[in-house]
């Protein structure tokens, strides 16, 4: 177990470079920059903003330059806000994961009660209108049904009002942040149940006079998790950072808004330490994933 922890570890942190570095090197390959509609393009201002920048020195310098900067704990200041980045990430998280923490309960909960349900009624009405539901779910992209939530729900029928710091209002961004996951879980639990629920083992159990609940809380959903789990992981860590559309539509200050900004800007030092931010949580999301296996099945062996 620990040793199969230190590779993980250790290919996370090669992940974690390797994206480090196509994104700086592809974001440098962008025709224009940061300062290029200061002061109408003067080249002068442009010139002195780059020294002080560090950005006339060549591409793989600065690169070395940043990797140092971030070792030590700095990630810079935004070119345009001039604000420290480490802070602004750290405030607009608090907001993203909020909003992604509530999307994932939701997803997790309703897709597992709902694909046990479909599991146990396999072929009746239940199951076919959880399919049904979910597959139109699936199918709908998160921005289209975000602006349809947001025309329906708040303009037209005037149910919730428009997001703002000072009355958050969380229903609408957190019901498209879920749908999608909570269908998808729901129908992996479906298949996972259906395969459980056949081994001889709950067969034997239910011949023994094992209560029902029992075999099915215990026995069959249990052992059905592990492939759920193997989702669960990656999908919690994209709701978290991945919520940059929705967070566009519902005007929610998170960190998705505060990176679509940066690119707009050609941010780049606040376009790299979200970048770097959102790949340590998915890799450290996938790797705790992995060790939640030995948890919930013991027989799991990482050898």
């Amino acid at each position: 177990m620990l040793k199969y922890a230190v590779k993980r570890i250790l290919l996370a942190i090669v992940t974690v470079f390797i994206i480090a570095a196509i994104t700086f090197f592809s974001m440098n390959a962008i025709p224009g920059g940061p300062f290029s509609k200061e002061k109408a393009g003067d080249p002068a201002v442009q010139a002195v903003l780059e020294k002080r920048f560090g950005l006339d020195k060549p591409v793989h310098e600065q690169f070395i330059m940043y990797l140092g900067n971030v070792l030590r704990g700095d990630f810079g200041i935004s070119l345009k806000t001039g604000r420290d980045i480490s802070q602004t990430i750290s405030e607009s998280f608090a907001v993203s994961a909020r909003l992604g923490g509530m999307a994932a309960a939701t997803a997790v909960c309703i897709g597992l009660v709902l694909g046990a349900i479909a599991a146990l009624s396999r072929g009746k009405w239940p199951d076919r209108l959880i399919i049904f539901v979910t597959t139109l779910f699936v199918s709908v992209p998160s921005f289209i049904l975000a602006t349809l939530l947001l025309l329906v729900f708040c303009l037209m029928l005037g149910w919730f009002g428009v997001w703002s710091p000072n009355n958050p209002n969380y229903v609408l961004p957190v019901i498209s942040l879920a749908l999608y996951p909570m269908s998808y879980i729901t129908r992996l639990t479906k298949s996972s149940m259906l395969d459980v629920l056949g081994q001889d083992y709950i067969r034997t159990a239910r011949a023994k006079g094992v209560r029902e609940s029992l075999v099915i809380f215990k026995h069959a959903l249990r052992n059905a998790l592990i492939p759920v789990i193997t989702y669960v992981g990656p999908m919690t860590a994209y709701i978290l950072t991945g919520s940059m559309v929705v967070e566009t539509v519902f005007t929610v200050g998170g960190l998705g808004t505060k990176f679509v900004s940066a690119i707009n800007n050609q941010d780049y030092p606040m376009i790299m330490g979200v970048t770097l931010f959102l790949a340590i949580l998915m890799v450290a999301a996938t790797l705790i994933s992995d060790l939640v296996y030995k948890v919930v099945d013991p027989r799991i062996s990482f050898d």
